[in-house]
Parts: C-alpha cells; structure tokens; sequence
C-alpha cells in the first residue's frame, strides 16, 4: 500500500488545488458585471465588430493537417520503439501509411487550405503600354521655372 502513497498524495493535492481554485474565483470576481467587463480583450485593442459565426472554411483544412500529422506522429512512434522486432512487414505496413497520409495531405494542399490570402491573379501585360516608355519620358520634372522667385526673409 505505501507505493500508492504519492499517487494518493498527489490525487488528493489535484483536487485540492481544484476545489481552492474555485472557492477563491467565487469570492475574488467582480459581482457587478458591465458590457465592458463582460468584453473580449485583445492587447488593448477595443473590437469594433463582432466576430463572425462562423469559422472560414479554411480554417478547419488547417485544422485537418494538424491533425493529420499528429497522428502520423504518434503511429510512428511505437513503429520506432520496435521497428527490429517488426521487419520487413512492419517496414511496408510504415510506408503504406505514409502513403495514406502523405495523399490527404496533398488533397488538402489541391483544396487551397493553406492559400491564406486574396487569390494571386497574373498581370496581364497591357499592349496600350509601349516598351519604349521610361520614367525620363512619362515623369514630368519639376524645376524652378513658372514659378515666382523666392523673396528672403527678414
């Protein structure tokens, strides 16, 4: 029974820290609330808007690769520990997975989930635009002439 004592030790410790932490929320928070309590607050910054309902598509393709990759990592992990003991078999069984992973993450790359900004379109070249054109031939210099001579001041 003693090998169990920190484990109770540190259960009974848990909840203890639990239970203080809600009995001093209760009596330390603010008891009138206001709208501007109440506010998000971002570094200072007063929202002029309210957030949108709901999340941008893209925003769960970002969320699909993270989640994909965390568990190719943790697939891969215990393949590591015993790769000796698995083989050849274990070997294929790897590559196959990471075949399957690597494919839906090129499926979502394809479904534009990381193009975070406005769609890039390609410059057409305008033919009005002449190639001899330089700024010495469209910018108009600006010097001293037409305007009224500078008097000194006193």
């Amino acid at each position: 029974m003693a090998q169990y004592l920190p484990i109770v030790v540190m259960l009974v410790l848990g909840v203890l820290f639990a239970g203080v932490s809600l009995v001093m929320s209760r009596l330390v928070s603010p008891k009138r609330p206001s709208a501007a309590k109440s506010a998000p607050y971002e570094c200072g910054i007063v929202p002029r808007q309210d957030p949108p309902e709901r999340f941008p598509v893209r925003f769960y393709l970002v969320a699909m690769i993270f989640i994909v990759v965390d568990i190719e990592i943790i697939f891969l992990y215990p393949y590591v520990i015993i790769h000796d003991e698995l083989g050849f078999f274990g070997l294929v069984e790897m590559l196959v997975f990471a075949v399957a992973v690597f494919a839906s993450f090129v499926y979502l790359i394809a479904n534009g989930a990381l193009d975070w900004g406005p769609v890039q379109r390609l410059r057409r070249i305008d033919p009005a635009v002449s190639a001899e054109r330089t700024t010495t031939s469209t910018v108009r210099r600006v010097g001293q002439e037409g305007r009224p001579p500078a008097t000194e001041a006193a």
